[in-house]
Protein backbone atom coordinates (compact mmCIF):
# COMPACT_ATOMS: atom_id res chain seq x y z
CA UNK A 1 0.00 0.00 0.00
CA UNK A 2 1.74 3.38 -0.98
CA UNK A 3 1.63 5.94 2.42
CA UNK A 4 3.08 8.50 0.33
CA UNK A 5 4.62 10.29 -2.72
CA UNK A 6 6.99 13.10 -3.34
CA UNK A 7 8.70 15.06 -6.01
CA UNK A 8 11.23 17.45 -6.13
CA UNK A 9 12.78 19.49 -9.36
CA UNK A 10 16.03 21.69 -8.58
CA UNK A 11 18.09 23.56 -11.51
CA UNK A 12 21.14 22.01 -11.66
CA UNK A 13 22.75 25.48 -12.19
CA UNK A 14 22.46 26.41 -8.34
CA UNK A 15 24.45 23.50 -7.32
CA UNK A 16 27.26 24.39 -9.70
CA UNK A 17 27.39 27.97 -8.76
CA UNK A 18 28.10 26.47 -5.15
CA UNK A 19 31.17 24.35 -6.10
CA UNK A 20 32.37 27.35 -8.52
CA UNK A 21 32.24 29.50 -5.02
CA UNK A 22 33.90 26.48 -3.19
CA UNK A 23 30.49 26.70 -0.57
CA UNK A 24 32.01 23.38 1.26
CA UNK A 25 30.11 24.03 4.26
CA UNK A 26 27.01 23.88 2.64
CA UNK A 27 27.91 20.61 0.85
CA UNK A 28 29.03 19.12 3.94
CA UNK A 29 25.65 19.75 6.02
CA UNK A 30 23.60 18.52 2.40
CA UNK A 31 25.51 15.63 1.62
CA UNK A 32 27.20 12.72 3.20
CA UNK A 33 31.05 12.29 2.70
CA UNK A 34 30.21 9.63 0.15
CA UNK A 35 27.61 11.28 -1.75
CA UNK A 36 30.44 14.72 -2.13
CA UNK A 37 32.83 11.61 -2.80
CA UNK A 38 31.00 10.11 -5.88
CA UNK A 39 29.86 13.05 -7.33
CA UNK A 40 32.68 15.02 -6.84
CA UNK A 41 34.24 12.12 -9.43
CA UNK A 42 32.00 12.89 -12.20
CA UNK A 43 31.93 15.62 -14.39
CA UNK A 44 28.72 16.57 -14.24
CA UNK A 45 28.91 17.16 -10.13
CA UNK A 46 26.44 19.58 -9.94
CA UNK A 47 24.06 17.46 -11.93
CA UNK A 48 24.96 14.67 -9.37
CA UNK A 49 24.42 16.60 -6.48
CA UNK A 50 21.41 17.81 -7.60
CA UNK A 51 19.31 15.09 -8.24
CA UNK A 52 20.86 13.41 -4.44
CA UNK A 53 19.03 17.16 -3.13
CA UNK A 54 15.88 16.29 -5.04
CA UNK A 55 15.98 12.70 -3.58
CA UNK A 56 16.20 13.82 -0.19
CA UNK A 57 13.92 17.13 -0.57
CA UNK A 58 10.77 13.85 -2.53
CA UNK A 59 11.60 11.79 0.62
CA UNK A 60 10.30 14.10 3.10
CA UNK A 61 7.63 15.30 0.85
CA UNK A 62 6.37 11.68 0.90
CA UNK A 63 6.78 11.14 4.58
CA UNK A 64 5.13 14.51 4.94
CA UNK A 65 7.23 15.89 7.37
CA UNK A 66 9.99 18.18 6.06
CA UNK A 67 12.74 18.44 8.47
CA UNK A 68 10.82 18.21 11.48
CA UNK A 69 10.97 15.67 14.02
CA UNK A 70 15.15 16.14 13.95
CA UNK A 71 15.70 14.91 10.77
CA UNK A 72 18.84 15.81 9.00
CA UNK A 73 20.35 15.94 5.41
CA UNK A 74 22.63 13.43 6.69
CA UNK A 75 20.49 10.81 7.49
CA UNK A 76 19.20 10.19 4.31
CA UNK A 77 21.84 9.20 1.02
CA UNK A 78 21.66 8.73 -1.55
CA UNK A 79 23.75 5.36 -3.11
CA UNK A 80 23.60 3.05 -6.14
CA UNK A 81 23.09 -0.72 -6.04
CA UNK A 82 25.26 -2.92 -7.79
CA UNK A 83 23.49 -2.51 -11.32
CA UNK A 84 23.50 1.35 -10.65
CA UNK A 85 20.10 1.73 -9.59
CA UNK A 86 19.61 4.87 -7.03
CA UNK A 87 18.21 3.55 -3.61
CA UNK A 88 17.85 5.72 -0.82
CA UNK A 89 19.67 4.95 2.71
CA UNK A 90 18.55 6.13 6.17
CA UNK A 91 20.15 6.42 9.24
CA UNK A 92 19.50 8.31 12.43
CA UNK A 93 16.02 10.34 13.09
CA UNK A 94 15.42 9.38 9.37
CA UNK A 95 15.18 5.66 9.82
CA UNK A 96 13.77 6.12 12.98
CA UNK A 97 10.14 7.69 11.33
CA UNK A 98 10.52 5.43 8.40
CA UNK A 99 10.22 2.59 11.47
CA UNK A 100 7.31 4.40 13.60
CA UNK A 101 5.53 4.53 10.55
CA UNK A 102 5.82 1.03 9.96
CA UNK A 103 6.86 2.14 6.18
CA UNK A 104 8.50 -0.97 4.54
CA UNK A 105 9.94 0.12 1.20
CA UNK A 106 11.19 3.40 -0.80
CA UNK A 107 11.39 3.63 -4.41
CA UNK A 108 13.56 6.13 -5.96
CA UNK A 109 13.91 7.13 -9.44
CA UNK A 110 15.91 10.07 -10.73
CA UNK A 111 16.36 11.86 -13.88
CA UNK A 112 18.55 14.78 -15.41
CA UNK A 113 17.58 16.95 -18.50
CA UNK A 114 17.61 20.12 -19.59
CA UNK A 115 19.62 22.00 -16.50
CA UNK A 116 17.28 20.21 -14.35
CA UNK A 117 17.53 17.32 -11.96
CA UNK A 118 14.31 15.73 -10.61
CA UNK A 119 13.57 13.10 -8.25
CA UNK A 120 10.18 11.05 -7.04
CA UNK A 121 10.24 8.91 -4.17
CA UNK A 122 7.34 6.34 -3.45
CA UNK A 123 6.77 4.84 0.03
CA UNK A 124 5.25 1.65 0.64
CA UNK A 125 3.67 1.13 4.06
CA UNK A 126 3.80 -3.17 5.77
Amino acid sequence: MIFGIGTDIVATTRFQRFLDDGNSALLERLFTPDERSRCGNRKDAASCLAARFAAKESFLKALGSGLRDGISWQEMEVSNNDLGKPELLLSGKAAEQFQILELSRIHLSLSHDGGNAVAMVVLESK
